[in-house]
C-alpha cells in the first residue's frame, strides 16, 4: 500500500479517547436505558410469580383454616353441653339440698315438743288410771271422794285440750278395728259375737303429734266372731 493511503487510512481510525464527549455520553445512556429495562421486567416478573404463589397459598389456607375452624367449633360445642349437663345437675342437687332443708327445718318446728309430749303421756296415764280407780258410783257416795274425781276429770279434761291446741290426738280405739299402724294388741278376747279383730279393750291410749305416731293405743281384740272388713291402708 502506498504510504500516503496508508497515512490516510491511519488518520480515519478515530481512538475512544478522540471521540466526542457527546457521543460517548450518548452511548452510556442507551445502555443504561437497556439495563433498566432489563431490571424493570425481571422485576416484574418476579413480582408476578411472587403474587400468583401468593394467590395458590391464599387459595389453600381457607381450605386448611375453615378445616381446623369447624374441629374447635365441635370441640367447643362438645365442652358446652358437658358444661351445660353439669350445671342443670348442680341446679337440680341445689334444689333437692333447699327442699330437704325446708322440709327438715319444718319438721324440727313441727315437732319440736314431740319429747315433752312423750313424757307428759305418761302423766295423761296416771290421771286415767285414777279416775279408773275410783267408780263414779262410789264418788257419789262419799263428798270429798267425788271432789277428788272430778279434780281429777277437770285435769284430765284441761291437758287433752292443751294436747288438741298442739296438734296432739287421742287414737280411736274403742270399737273400732285392729289397725297395726296405730293399734298394738296385748292379748285376744274370745267373744262370736263381735267381728274378728275388733276392739274391745283399751289397756293405753295412744297419741300422735301431727301425723307422727307418739305412742300406738295398747288394746284387747276380739277372737272367734266373723271376720271383719279388710282395712285398706291409706298411709301410702
Amino acid at each position: 500500500m502506498p504510504k500516503t493511503e496508508k497515512q490516510n487510512s491511519e488518520e480515519n481510525i478515530v481512538s475512544e479517547e478522540q471521540m466526542p464527549q457527546d457521543l460517548a455520553g450518548d452511548f452510556d445512556g442507551d445502555l443504561a436505558e437497556d439495563l433498566a429495562e432489563n431490571l424493570a421486567k425481571n422485576l416484574a416478573g418476579a413480582e408476578a410469580e411472587q403474587a400468583a404463589d401468593s394467590e395458590l397459598e391464599a387459595e389453600e389456607l381457607p381450605k386448611s383454616s375453615v378445616a381446623a375452624d369447624a374441629a374447635r367449633v365441635a370441640e367447643l360445642e362438645l365442652e358446652v353441653v358437658k358444661l351445660k349437663d353439669q350445671l342443670l345437675r348442680t341446679m337440680a342437687e341445689m334444689e333437692n339440698l333447699r327442699n330437704r332443708t325446708r322440709r327438715e327445718k319444718e319438721d324440727a318446728i313441727k315437732f319440736a315438743p314431740q319429747r315433752l309430749v312423750t313424757e307428759l303421756i305418761g302423766v295423761m296415764d296416771n290421771l286415767h288410771r285414777a279416775l279408773s280407780a275410783v267408780p263414779e258410783a262410789a264418788a257419789e257416795e262419799n263428798d270429798q271422794l267425788k271432789t277428788l274425781r272430778d279434780g281429777v276429770e277437770m285435769t284430765n279434761r284441761e291437758m287433752l285440750k292443751v294436747f288438741e291446741r298442739h296438734n296432739i290426738t287421742e287414737i280411736e280405739a274403742l270399737g273400732s278395728r285392729m289397725d297395726p299402724h296405730s293399734h298394738e294388741a296385748l292379748f285376744e278376747i274370745p267373744d262370736p259375737s263381735q267381728p274378728e279383730g275388733t276392739i274391745l279393750q283399751v289397756i293405753e291410749r295412744g297419741f300422735r303429734l301431727h301425723d307422727r305416731l307418739l305412742r300406738p293405743a295398747r288394746v284387747g281384740v276380739a277372737k272367734g266372731g266373723p271376720a271383719g272388713p279388710a282395712k285398706v291402708d291409706t298411709t301410702v
